[in-house]
């Protein structure tokens, strides 16, 4: 039972740490909050967390139910979720110059980003909710269903620990990369983001125009 409960953890943590993408995310955020001290970036890394387990509890739970109740496909969730992307990632690409802004600009402009666009979509975007939605979606009905419950916990726990940790210690890991090497990172990473919304719109855009082709006769 215990190998059952570990099997099931493994594959949900598999599906969904890719996408997330702990690490990737965390380096984003010194583009989105350059001059966050060390109190606030604490306080940003848990605020981060908590929002990205609610909302992949939230997928696993309820998201295909929300989605039908609004009549709202996962291609049309894949469109928005592309253009938020994209649109993030267009942002990032265009916002490195603002670093000679002082703090209380920056933040005034901004406001608090730890849900829009650190949480929802860089840390947790259509993507993984796509995939928390399609792994609630197939969870056992019978039998077995609090053995699955039990495996999403233990997975989206050891997931959230690793937003916090990457979060929270991004500006270490920037610092012994250096200024230099962390602002191309940064705008590699901004341009993926970019490409992975545009790669998300067309594959939305993609399906939904294979749905509505007429079958030749």
């Amino acid at each position: 039972m215990l190998m059952e409960i570990g099997q099931a953890a493994l594959v949900i943590l598999a599906s969904l740490l890719p996408i997330v993408n702990p690490p990737g995310s965390a380096l984003l955020s010194l583009g989105i909050v350059p001059h966050a001290d060390s109190a606030e970036r604490a306080r940003l890394a848990r605020r981060v967390a908590t929002n990205s387990l609610v909302l992949l509890v939230g997928s696993l739970l309820v998201g295909a139910y929300v989605l039908s109740f609004f009549g709202v496909s996962i291609p049309v969730l894949r469109i928005a979720g592309g253009i938020v992307i994209a649109a993030a990632g267009w942002r990032m690409l265009n916002g490195q110059d603002d670093d000679d802004e002082d703090e209380t600009t920056v933040h005034k402009h901004r406001g608090d980003p730890s849900f829009y666009p650190l949480t929802l979509p860089i840390t947790v975007g259509p993507g993984s909710i796509a995939v928390a939605i399609a792994i609630g979606t197939g969870s056992p009905r019978e039998g077995a269903g609090w053995i699955h419950i039990v495996a999403a916990a233990i997975a989206l726990a050891v997931l959230t620990i690793s937003i916090y940790l990457s979060m929270r210690f991004a500006d270490t890991l920037s610092h012994k990369l250096g200024k230099e090497r962390t602002q191309v990172i940064l705008q590699l990473l901004a341009f993926v983001i970019f490409c992975i919304g545009i790669q998300l719109l067309w594959a939305g855009l993609s399906e939904l125009l294979n749905l509505h082709t007429p079958v030749a006769s």
